[in-house]
């Protein structure tokens, strides 16, 4: 692992200086070299997939897992899109001058070498390395076990692109032992590593968080929130609550919680029950709750810290926005929350108040994604505060440094 650090490091210096053209170029010729590779990546995700399925894997894990050729289309799409996207490196912003006559400003540049550990899904090895290359940061990328097979495949298309394009092979690797041991290696691996990126179940993260030496850009949990205001549109309301929770099930950005005010709840909550129901959604509520909707299971103490991820959702009828807030502030994840609602006044207090990394008024939770915001793609959200917060774009893996303009300018 230390010899992984060193050479990425290295690499990582020649990266910082490396122009726009020719990272995109290296990130086509690895689109080409998967494109090309189709039958043996699916032949070695193969075995992965048996593997599994000895293992014990469920059918949602398998399907995770699985290479088609539909993903691998989408890999090759997701590389191109990375390609169309703004190089943030080197970008200069707030340039002034000062009294003294010197200019100040700053420049985008980036954060070094990342590790990034990640379960299951192949394709986010390719996601990984794609934003890290394109911001001018070097990888070090550890993937589960039950994806071994499939991610030294993909390593492999990646290294015979790196080497087209005259990038250095040590910019992207692929750690290739599935020793547990490796991972504990990496997060402490200060000097060489800049920061530590995981994806996947809360015990993984909680791990990192625990145990690394470095910093961490992660979340925890997406319990996320929609809170029905007393002005809300009804039609408006039950789209958007229904899409927050049934679009996806097994997603970060899904509502587990439904906040409904009470001045509103005799009205709406019959119609969304119908909803939920049609589809299958088991509900847990409040007292109040389950007053309205026959068949609701009384919610506990435990459901309002509960990501389901799954079709089950819990409802509070609450008396007023501060309720709703102060349930927001108490029981959330600082993923993302949403206020239905056609009160102007309302709306900013609930943007202003809730302390979450993505905020919004009148729109499902589901678009708390970095494709919907208009970053192109994203490495994962963070509910930190430091040092990126919400999607983490090709901006969110680069840092700014002060630079200072002057021609010949001492200090009195």
């Amino acid at each position: 692992m230390t010899t992984l650090g060193r050479q990425a490091k290295a690499a990582g210096r020649e990266l910082s200086r490396m122009d726009a053209g020719k990272k995109n170029l290296a990130l086509l010729k690895i689109a080409e070299a998967i494109e090309n590779s189709q039958s043996q990546l699916i032949a070695e995700n193969a075995k992965d997939l048996a593997a599994g399925q000895q293992n014990g894997l469920d059918s949602a894990s398998l399907d995770r897992l699985a290479i088609t050729g539909k993903s691998i289309q989408n890999m090759v799409e997701g590389l191109r899109q990375v390609v169309a996207l703004t190089d943030p490196v080197g970008e200069i912003t707030g340039l002034s001058y000062r009294p003294s006559g010197i200019q100040v400003g700053q420049m985008r540049v980036p954060l070094g070498v990342i590790g990034i550990i990640y379960e299951s899904r192949p394709n986010v090895t390719v996601d990984a390395a794609a934003l890290c290359l394109k911001s001018g940061n070097a990888c070090i990328l550890r993937g589960g076990s039950e994806a071994i097979y499939s991610n030294q495949a993909i390593a492999a298309c990646i290294s015979q692109g790196l080497a087209s394009a005259g990038v250095p092979e040590n910019a992207v690797q692929i750690v290739a032992t599935t020793d547990r041991a490796a991972v504990g290696e990496l997060i402490t691996l200060n000097g060489y590593v800049d920061v530590i990126v995981p994806r996947g179940g809360k015990s993984l993260i909680e791990r990192i968080s625990r145990e690394a030496t470095l910093p961490v850009i992660k979340h925890l949990d997406g319990i996320c929130h929609v809170y029905i205001d007393g002005t809300a549109d009804i039609d408006k309301a039950v789209a958007v609550a229904v899409n927050a929770k049934t679009q996806r099930y097994g997603v970060c950005n899904a509502m587990e919680t439904l906040l409904v005010d009470e001045s509103i709840a005799g009205q709406i909550l019959p119609m969304l029950a119908q909803a939920f129901h049609a589809k299958n959604v088991e509900l847990r509520g409040c007292v109040k709750t389950c007053s309205l909707i026959p068949g609701c299971t009384r919610a506990s103490e435990e459901d309002w810290h509960t990501e389901y991820l799954a079709p089950i959702l819990s409802i509070r009828i609450v008396d007023g926005i501060d309720s709703a807030i102060a349930h927001i502030n108490e029981y959330g994840s600082s993923h993302t929350d949403t206020i239905i609602t056609e009160n102007y006044t309302l709306a900013r207090q609930f943007l202003r108040e809730v302390d979450s990394s993505s905020v919004m008024v009148n729109a499902s939770t589901r678009f708390a994604d970095g494709f919907e915001y208009g970053l192109g793609a994203e490495i994962g959200i963070s509910t930190d505060k430091l040092h990126a917060r919400g999607p983490v774009g090709l901006t969110g893996l680069t840092s700014l440094k002060y630079i200072v303009l002057g021609d010949g300018h001492i200090r009195q």
